[in-house]
């Protein structure tokens, strides 16, 4: 069966670091795949309000999530702390990738990888939106 390839940038500038708590841990006694996507999430949260946005406001505009893709590399347990790295990347018209990979932070082994594929939408119009020219300045090609 053929997997996902997932491109990741060479540099992610943002890291955060989330303890796993016992909530996040399936009867597998690992993280819970829909827990991991929880915690993407969270970092994404704390990305954007490394910048002073939210996600229903990065200059005027709020993000919607079009699409997600993740790689799971290792087990995390709970008790570990993950470090989530995250990137701005692959613009296009309308949106971007948010690249993110995860980490245990005492090993430093890869948990897992993945994107978010986010649009921007102009929640009053109820329609997508150019990306913020200020947003795409933040992150170089």
């Amino acid at each position: 069966m053929a997997r996902i390839r997932i491109e990741l940038p060479d540099a992610f500038p943002f890291r955060t670091r989330i303890p796993l708590l016992i909530t996040h841990i399936n009867h597998g006694r690992h993280l819970d795949n829909a827990q991991l996507l929880g915690l993407v999430s969270e970092a994404r949260v704390r990305f954007l309000k490394s910048m002073g946005y939210t996600e229903l406001d990065v200059e005027g505009l709020g993000i919607i999530v079009a699409d997600v893709a993740a790689r799971y590399r290792s087990e995390a347990f709970h008790g570990e702390t993950m470090v989530v790295e995250m990137a701005a990347h692959d613009f296009h018209d309308f949106g971007c990738d948010l690249a993110w990979r995860m980490t245990d932070e005492d090993s430093g082994r890869e948990i897992a990888h993945g994107k978010t594929g986010i649009v921007f939408f102009d929640y009053g119009k109820r329609s997508k939106a150019p990306v913020p020219d200020g947003f795409r300045r933040r992150f170089p090609a």
